[in-house]
């Protein structure tokens, strides 16, 4: 695939991203409803660039016409998107085709822009310590720290050599093309085997997307290969139908599946790589992709946020707001989700917004929006050419204090299509601006 074909014209920005569920309740001017500017100074840190604290840095500068003054820690040069990732191990894209810029986020709406790493949350003074010795007081503090990869789960995952030697490619996307390089280097007959934890973890559809771009791959250039799947979970978790017709009428021959298997141990033999599971079996693979167990990024493990399990942040579903420190909000992967609620980066945007636009109401002494509407698409492309997608419309049960799906929305691809692979790079690029433009 070429870049001028990837880089195709942006779709609505509202219609991917659910703008007015998210604002509806939210007083402004008459001149612009969206607008509430806030009296008084007002001062929001945000903790990480990726869907939903890029998100939230947007939205509260637009939502609060420029009033509310908005740091954003960030200590890469550049966001880099995890979502058409899998693009890059089929060899379909490369990481720049995923990387754009915080230079506008910055310019274009006012963000400050730090360009470190967050080393610890102070909630009792409101400060942030910042990893070059500084610190940064806070109002509210918005912490988007993405996910951590539980290696210590899996037995031997933690020796350097084994980490060089298995890459995971799920927190970064450099790993991706490390992967790819892998199946070229890959012999003819040879294995290439994922594992997969049992959910939760970001992106549920995400491990057999990439099942299926390396079966896609391979076919193409290594036609005696095999792809195995290994995952812990009972059955595939997202567009089971959809995954099983693909490998059965794709990737026949090729492409193996096995629920139930959860790997707890890895090992290095010369050129071939071990997945060991916990009932006893052993594979051995040429190329051998383990997926771990997530847990919340570490920032918010070692502030104490992750009251669910120790793995996961309980949030207020109306504002995102932490249920173990006040002033202090949880978006994205790190969030204990609702009820059928996907970590993707679709609903990170989300919760973004409606983060955002609870914060400003706070500030200005107003009610937040007490019914939110959520929506989420995740596309998945399962060759160089096609692709499916699944969604949902998430809606706040003020019952049961959380959000849950609206009955008759959402729905999946009957059947992966060139037209849907058209669809999920238009969604692509109008995510990253409605984040980062």
């Amino acid at each position: 695939m070429h870049r001028r074909d990837f880089l195709l014209g942006m779709s609505s920005v509202a219609a991917l991203t659910g703008m007015s569920g998210a604002f509806a309740a939210l007083p402004g001017s008459a001149a612009n409803p969206w607008v509430t500017p806030i009296k008084g100074r007002a001062r929001v840190v945000i903790i990480g660039g990726g869907f939903g604290g890029a998100t939230a840095a947007k939205y509260l500068r637009m939502l609060s016409g420029n009033t509310v003054e908005v740091t954003l820690v960030e200590p890469n040069a550049a966001f880099v998107s995890s979502p058409l990732s899998n693009l890059v191990v089929g060899g379909n894209l490369r990481v720049s085709d995923l990387t754009v810029p915080y230079d506008r986020l910055a310019a274009r709406h006012g963000v400050v822009w730090r360009r470190t790493r967050a080393s610890a949350i102070d909630a009792a003074r409101k400060q942030v310590q910042l990893a070059d010795g500084s610190r940064l007081p806070y109002d509210k503090l918005i912490v988007s720290p993405g996910i951590a990869l539980r290696r210590d789960a899996i037995a031997g995952f933690n020796d350097a050599t084994v980490r060089e030697a298995l890459p995971v490619g799920w927190t970064d996307a450099r790993e991706s093309a490390a992967l790819h390089a892998r199946l070229q280097a890959m012999p003819e007959g040879g294995v290439f085997a994922i594992t997969i934890p049992e959910a939760p973890f970001r992106c549920p559809p995400a491990p057999y997307e990439r099942a299926c771009q390396a079966a896609a791959w391979l076919k193409q250039h290594k036609p005696r290969a095999k792809v195995l799947i290994f995952d812990a979970n009972d059955e595939v978790l997202a567009e089971a139908e959809q995954f099983h017709e693909v490998w059965r009428t794709e990737f026949a021959g090729i492409v193996e599946y096995h629920p139930q298997f959860n790997c707890t141990e890895v090992a290095l033999d010369g050129a071939k790589q071990i997945a060991r599971f916990e009932l006893g079996e052993e594979v051995r693979a040429d190329v051998l992709n383990v997926i771990p167990p997530m847990r919340a990024g570490d920032i918010a493990t070692a502030s104490g946020l992750a009251t669910a399990n120790d793995r996961w942040c309980d949030v207020d579903f109306l504002t995102f707001a932490s249920t173990a420190q006040p002033d202090i909000h949880v978006l994205g992967d790190a969030v204990q989700i609702a009820p059928q609620m996907p970590k993707s980066g679709h609903m990170a945007n989300q919760h973004g917004k409606v983060c955002a636009a609870a914060i400003v109401a706070t500030l200005a002494g107003r009610p937040v929006n007490p019914e939110p509407l959520y929506s989420n698409t995740c596309y998945t492309f399962v060759s160089a050419t096609q692709a499916m997608h699944v969604a949902s419309v998430h809606r706040y049960d003020a019952a049961q204090r959380t959000m849950l799906p609206v009955p008759g929305t959402g729905g999946a691809s009957p059947h992966a299509n060139r037209d849907e692979f058209a669809l999920g790079l238009a969604w692509a690029q109008g995510i990253w601006a409605d984040m980062l433009a």
